[in-house]
């Protein structure tokens, strides 16, 4: 019989700046598609990152919550955190950084550190851009 699988999930949050803004569109173009978003403006996020896996009977645990925390301080928010994310943020290069656009970013910077994650699988990352509005991502064809 297979072991139940069990999500988890650690949250971490940021403070960043960005601006919404695509080279292919003209400025009048981004203006009204993006709105005040297309100014230089910051947001407060907060992300999550849910792994799956089964519960080690040794440990009780899917995964040790404080290793998921520290892959992500490393993998993403030290990266990120109090940054222009147009800017200073090298895996961000060329991205329009809709929370969308952060979600499959982060997915890829976490997953290439799978090995740390102690056997659990990658199963979501959350992106929360305000109290109203947040994205999730379960990986895919990109």
């Amino acid at each position: 019989m297979n072991a139940p699988l069990v999500q988890i999930t650690h949250c971490q949050e940021f403070a960043a700046a960005h601006r919404l803004h695509s080279p292919k569109l003209s400025g009048s173009e981004n203006a009204a598609l993006y709105g005040p978003c297309n100014n230089l403006h910051g947001h407060n996020y907060r992300f999550e990152v849910t792994v799956e896996g089964p519960v080690d009977p040794a440990t009780g645990m899917v995964m040790n919550l404080n290793d998921l925390a520290e892959v992500m301080r490393t993998a993403v928010w030290q990266k990120v955190d109090h940054k222009n994310l147009c800017q200073d943020v090298p895996f961000l290069n060329g991205v329009i950084t809709t929370a969308e656009n952060l979600a499959i970013a982060f997915w890829n910077q976490i997953s290439a550190h799978q090995a740390r994650l102690d056997g659990a699988k990658l199963h979501r990352i959350r992106v929360v851009e305000s109290p109203d509005n947040f994205v999730d991502y379960f990986g895919g064809a990109q």
